[in-house]
């Protein structure tokens, strides 16, 4: 039985580079000392012609020489002179002839005398040669030229060095030239394995198939993550942002690379994504969102940077909102009906003690007192959403001492709202705008918040807390006003007081106006703070109306 083999974990990608760079090295250094061998064995036979080619010449033009072709007996000075010039040359032979080939000279004394080896006619033309020929010495560079004597060719001269010295010289070169290949080759090698020693460590021993495999999966998590995901380099520039990411922050695709700074988001969320500490949970506000930030810094590597998560709060904070009115709708029926059961008590003892005139009367009275603000805001306010949320914060605003107002000019007629004003907002908006107006009205009278802190005022302090709302559909826009008898907002700090985090009580408490101004941006409209005319503050929001938009009540049929 044969067992299977066991699989080999393909090589990492640092490794293959490392193989794939050696050969390359290896192919480079081999090539290059191929092309200086070939370079190098052509420049040695060229320095040896030129070498030989100066010599035949130099002998061929020396007066000397004709004067010893002259003689009887050429050979005798010629012999001598040519060996002498042979030895300081460093060629391997000097031969001197006559015009028919026979030597005057040569290496080996017993060859004078005998035909030279070798071409000779173009010499006899006036022509100065260089051929590769095998003579009496083996295979040699040669060159050959006339000697003239007036205008007569009166014999030749041939210098020559063997290809076998030629080839001892370009081994001498070859060797040194494999020295520095072999040099090159492991400096080439040692650089190439320090690289992809680094390049592993940032790899994670990885193969090409594990990093494809792994960006593949980075990129479908990327897109799938609906929480956003943003990542800072460190010079906090945007190195990566997911799509979820771009949706919260309103961004535009392309914004990588990007400096944070450069972005144009609120302050505080800037501050909080260029922070160096780790942040948690921190809830800041867009132009039209509500996000909670977390950011860690990324601490290691060659930089350091920052791993961002951005989770949308806007519907949680809506939900919470409306929580917050429905929790504070019981409490004021609960209240109501405890203050209902008082007059009930009221009116049965009155009736036992026989005064049922005046227990008539308290109840008609205690009725139309209570009937009143209802009739006022259901005859005004035609939007149910609207009208609910009045009368509830009325009879919250009632627990604490404070009188909710409908002015005179308010008008909202059934159907005058558009289906595309979302209901939500609505209750964002006024609802937060009531609750500050009631909390500051109630302050001022009593002097005391409900944390126990002081209220810092000027002037006297007001005989009724009071809180007006304007409640208006027309020419376009609807506009809801709420005004206070509070103590009103500084002149300072009026531009402030939308920032996530104002509030008269400290820094880290204010959230709704935010939210009040950020509904309203999200509908194309505007909230604006004046002195009211009691004293107070007055918050004025506009929302705009499209005209010929139809009810809510036919986009519900």
């Amino acid at each position: 039985m044969r067992l299977p083999l066991p699989r080999t974990r393909p090589r990492s990608l640092a490794g293959q580079l490392f193989a794939m760079q050696v050969v390359l090295v290896a192919a480079v250094v081999a090539g290059c000392a191929f092309f200086a061998y070939v370079s190098g064995s052509g420049q040695a036979k060229e320095t040896a012609t030129r070498q030989v080619r100066t010599a035949a010449l130099a002998i061929a033009g020396s007066p000397s020489v004709r004067e010893a072709i002259r003689t009887p007996d050429p050979s005798a000075v010629l012999q001598p002179y040519a060996e002498r010039v042979r030895k300081d040359t460093g060629i391997a032979f000097v031969t001197i002839m006559d015009p028919h080939g026979v030597r005057w000279t040569h290496p080996h004394a017993e060859r004078i005398g005998e035909s030279f080896l070798g071409h000779t006619a173009r010499a006899l033309r006036g022509e100065t040669f260089s051929e590769t020929y095998t003579g009496t010495l083996g295979p040699s560079i040669r060159v050959v030229t006339p000697v003239r004597d007036g205008g007569r060719i009166v014999g030749l001269v041939s210098a020559g060095i063997t290809v076998e010295r030629v080839s001892s010289q370009v081994r001498a070169q070859l060797g040194a030239l494999g020295l520095a290949a072999g040099a090159a080759l492991a400096l080439g090698g040692l650089g190439t394995y320090v690289i992809n020693a680094r390049l592993r460590r940032h790899t994670h021993g990885m193969n090409a198939a594990e990093l494809s495999r792994m960006h593949d999966y980075h990129e479908a998590t990327l897109h799938a993550v609906r929480e956003g995901l943003l990542m800072l380099d460190g010079q906090r520039r945007i190195a990566l942002i997911n799509d979820a990411g771009r949706e919260l922050l309103g961004l535009a695709p392309g914004t990588v690379g990007r400096r944070v700074a450069d972005l144009d988001l609120p302050a505080p969320l800037t501050g909080a994504l260029l922070a160096s500490e780790e942040r948690v949970d921190e809830v800041h506000l867009t132009a039209d969102r509500v996000i909670v930030v977390n950011t860690r810094p990324v601490v290691g590597g060659e930089r350091r940077g920052t791993v961002v998560t951005l989770r949308d709060h806007t519907e949680l904070q809506a939900l919470s909102g409306e929580l917050d009115s429905e929790r504070g709708f019981t409490q004021a029926l609960r209240s109501q009906a405890h203050e209902a059961a008082n007059r009930l008590h009221t009116v049965v003892s009155l009736i036992e003690l026989g005064r049922q005139e005046e227990a008539v009367g308290f109840a008609t009275a205690e009725l139309e007192l209570a009937q009143a603000l209802t009739d006022r805001v259901v005859g005004a306010v035609g939007e149910p959403v609207l009208a609910a949320l009045l009368l509830g914060k009325a009879a919250q605003a009632n627990e604490r001492g404070v009188e909710l107002v409908l002015a005179e000019d308010s008008l909202i007629d059934d159907g005058a709202l558009p289906a595309t004003l979302p209901q939500r907002d609505l209750v964002t908006i006024l609802g937060n705008l009531v609750d500050n107006a009631v909390e500051a009205a109630s302050e001022a009278v009593t002097g005391t918040p409900a944390d126990g802190v002081p209220v810092q005022r000027t002037g006297p302090r007001p005989a009724r807390a009071r809180v007006t709302v304007t409640a208006l559909a027309g020419d376009g826009e609807l506009l809801l006003r709420v005004a206070d008898t509070g103590a009103g907002v500084g002149p300072a700090e009026a531009d402030e007081v939308f920032r996530r985090g104002w509030s008269t009580h400290g820094a880290g408490r204010g959230l709704g106006l935010a939210l009040v101004r950020q509904a309203a941006h999200r509908n194309g409209g505007s909230v604006s703070l004046e002195r009211g005319p009691e004293g107070g503050a007055e918050f004025t929001v506009r929302l705009p109306l499209p005209q010929g938009s139809g009810a809510r009540k036919e986009a519900a049929l």
